[in-house]
Parts: C-alpha cells; structure tokens; sequence
C-alpha cells in the first residue's frame, strides 16, 4: 500500500505542476493582453485548486502510512543539520499545506472578481507565490535537505 501511495503522489506531484504552471501562463497573457476570463480559463482555475487537493489528500494519507514522514523528537542530527525525518515530518508538510491554503485562497478570490483583468491579476499573483512555496518544499533529487527521484516507481 505504501509504495502505491507514493507512487501516486509522485505522478500527482507532476499534474499540480503543470496545472499550476500552465495556469500561471494564461493568468500572465490574460493579464497583460487584457483578455476576456472564459469558461476555459475559470475550467484551468477550479482544475488547479482541484488537482492540488487531490494531492494534499494523497500527502496526507501517505503522511499517516510512511515511516519517513512521521515526527521525530531526534529532528537534528549530531552536527544540527536538518534530517530527512524533520524535513518530511514539518518542513514538507507545513509548506505543501500553505501552498495549497494560498492556491485555495486565489483560487476562491479570483472566481469572485467582477473583472476579467482582476481575475487574472488575483490568480497570477496567488498562484505564483504558491509555485514558490512548493518548489522549496519539493524533495528534488539536488535537494540538501532531502532527496528523491524525479518519479517514484512500485
């Protein structure tokens, strides 16, 4: 069960990504070419928020199984750096949920706006802070403080 959980974390970890971006991409040529917000770019919105909390689900469960995420009193090694344990157990876990809670945010605030140009600018400048947020918190394989593959396999 395990090894299924992280495997579709990985794959999700990727649809995220490439919503969020390509989100990012639309909500900037909105913006600046001043274009009308259509049905397919409030689609690109709700899919966005939607996949990110397909994967904070997939997290939260894989957080709950994997001896790697759970909280260790020992969260620093015997020279104080950080440990895989303390990187997973808080950092990784703290950063993806404040990602998704500012996804989730400009997400919400931008469906509200009455102009198509402050819908953009709102999901542009949320969406952009969240990309950032998770690409600190990603375990990347050059990663100091925790490394993984690009994609996990069974």
């Amino acid at each position: 069960m395990l090894n299924t959980l992280v495997f579709f974390h990985s794959i999700v970890r990727w649809a995220v990504l490439g919503t969020l971006l390509y989100s990012i991409y639309r909500s900037y040529t909105g913006y600046a070419q001043k274009l009308t917000f259509t049905k397919s770019d409030n689609s690109l919105r709700h899919w966005t928020a939607t996949t990110a909390h397909i994967q904070l689900m997939l997290g939260i469960v894989l957080y709950t199984q994997s001896p790697n995420a759970r909280f260790s009193l020992q969260a620093t090694g015997d020279n104080g750096q950080l440990t895989q344990p303390f990187f997973f157990g808080v950092l990784h876990l703290l950063l993806m949920v404040s990602a998704i809670v500012i996804i989730t945010i400009g997400s919400a605030m931008a469906k509200r706006k009455a102009i198509d140009s402050d819908k953009f600018k709102t999901m542009l400048v949320w969406f952009v802070v969240a990309l950032l947020v998770i690409l600190i918190a990603i375990p990347w394989p050059f990663s100091p403080l925790a490394q993984r593959p690009y994609l996990r396999s069974f």
